[in-house]
């Protein structure tokens, strides 16, 4: 689990430094990967069915879906890039460290000696994380990117502080996030059949 932990803050941090999209995606799809097994290997310990099929889920939507989606997505968008967010690369790696270091003092001062400590404050820097790069990027799928590692941190949460929601509740977060996903992706396609480009700074244009 440690090392599953590990993994999730390196693709986490990985997203603050890419620029091209694809790759981007690339990283998301290793991440949820990652909260998929991370979700099978509590099933695993707790025996619990549920939480075998909500890793299955998490597979076949994060994993095989929404990548899938956005790739597609991609390809049509060419050789688009995040050229120039708000926030240089440096400045944002800056930022998703101490994001990361207040994660873990938090959760050391809330829950000191918690069995599920790391795994709890990788999750909350993970939503830190994709909260950072939605306020900071500019390219439409820059800004999916974080809202999936957003919602990845916040499922993490509750596997770690309940050891796997009821699976009726599970569902309706992974059928949310599939349907608002394929809303985007819709959106950021007419945008760029629209404006020739999914840079979002340049819907300032449309302003009276």
């Amino acid at each position: 689990m440690n090392l599953l932990i590990i993994i999730l803050l390196i693709t986490s941090l990985l997203l603050t430094r890419v620029a091209l999209l694809k790759t981007a995606v690339n990283i998301i799809l290793i991440q949820s990967f990652m909260v998929a097994l991370a979700c099978g290997i509590e099933g695993m310990e707790a025996g619990e069915l549920h939480m075998y099929i909500a890793a299955i889920l998490t597979a076949i939507i994060k994993v095989g879906i929404i990548p899938y989606a956005l790739l597609n997505m991609v390809e049509k968008l060419q050789y688009e890039k995040e050229d120039h967010p708000i926030l240089t690369v440096d400045a944002s790696s800056i930022v998703a460290c101490i994001a990361i270091v207040l994660a873990y003092g938090l959760i050391d001062q809330a829950l000191p000696g918690a069995d599920s400590r790391d795994a709890l404050a990788t999750a909350v820097a993970m939503t830190l994380i994709g909260l950072l790069l939605i306020m900071t990027r500019r390219q439409a799928i820059m800004q999916i990117v974080g809202l999936i590692t957003m919602e990845n941190g916040i499922y993490l949460v509750g596997l770690s502080v309940t050891k796997g929601l009821p699976l009726i509740i599970e569902m309706g977060i992974f059928f949310d996030v599939l349907v608002a996903v394929v809303v985007l992706v819709i959106l950021t396609r007419r945008l760029k059949l629209s404006g020739m480009s999914t840079d979002i700074s340049r819907l300032k244009k449309l302003k009276g």
